[in-house]
């Protein structure tokens, strides 16, 4: 099976359609306020992978309702379909924005993931109306095939997030620098200029922004973007140049998604003309 996914992510021919698609998607969900609705930056991490259980419960519980009910569970499970058929909407809406921020293999396997996820989402729907007209046993069947699809989907929505990582916090590994670090000299760091520097083997932002010194990853914890490249934006914001995720100076809460998790912040002192930084949360 793994090596049929790894087929997928080299399928180039897929590019075309999926930079279409990806394009259009980040125009749809340009708006802040979508942005970090359908990302999960008000959630504190991913929206997608927790809808999805919704979806997937809904429609495996009406198969297993087709075995166990029989025909005295027929309205139980013509519900439990359209439930899942209601909660497959914002699902597939957060898997397509956090997809439109993909590149790669990861957006090839997910433009499949998506294909997928469609093919089962109109098999239910099928079912749903086969049911509605009494037509109860094509129901059951299409119900079945749907949920093939959607375990063959999740295999590879897992796949995306546990072997490519998508999704997954990419400062979360970072060993925090308990001791103050010297890292630069105060008169390298320019106002409203950010500065690449390292402390512990960890790479930080510094930047002076209306006189205050701030400090933070310089690794987005979203794709792993160069923070430091990124150009700062008002209020106070650092904006990553790869997706557009922005992080406020002071704090690195996420204004703006694709970012669901803050960039860690960073304790900064002067002495003597010098800069140390040491991590925020060793700072107790």
């Amino acid at each position: 099976m793994q090596q049929v996914v790894q087929e997928i992510g080299e399928q180039h021919l897929l590019d075309g359609v999926c930079g279409k698609l990806s394009g259009w998607v980040s125009r749809v969900t340009s708006q802040t306020e979508v942005r970090n609705a359908l990302s999960g930056t008000w959630l504190g991490h991913p929206l997608h992978p927790v809808l999805t259980d919704l979806p997937i419960g809904a429609w495996v519980m009406a198969s297993v309702v087709d075995v166990a009910g029989g025909r005295a569970g027929a309205r139980t499970a013509r519900r439990l379909v359209g439930v899942g058929l209601l909660a497959a909407v914002p699902t597939a809406l957060s898997g397509a924005s956090d997809w439109s921020s993909s590149y790669g293999a990861a957006r090839r396997i997910g433009f499949v993931h998506a294909v997928a996820n469609a093919t089962a989402s109109t098999l239910q729907a099928a079912s749903w109306l086969a049911r509605r007209r009494g037509r109860r046993g094509t129901g059951v069947a299409l119900s079945a095939l749907g949920v093939g699809c959607t375990l063959g989907s999740a295999y590879l929505g897992g796949h995306l997030s546990f072997v490519l990582g998508v999704g997954v916090n990419r400062t979360a590994f970072q060993e925090p620098v308990t001791e103050w670090t010297e890292v630069a000299p105060l008169s390298a760091v320019s106002d409203d200029s950010p500065l690449r520097v390292t402390a512990g083997g960890v790479p930080v932002l510094l930047v002076r922004h209306k006189g205050e010194l701030c400090a933070l990853s310089a690794t987005c914890p979203h794709a792993g973007g160069p923070l430091d490249e990124g150009k700062l934006a008002e209020p106070g914001c650092i904006r990553c140049p790869w997706h557009g995720s922005t992080f406020r100076l002071t704090d690195g809460a996420v204004v703006r998604g694709p970012a669901a998790v803050a960039a860690p912040r960073w304790d900064v002192r002067v002495d003597d003309g010098r800069v140390f930084v040491r991590s925020a949360r060793a700072a107790g």
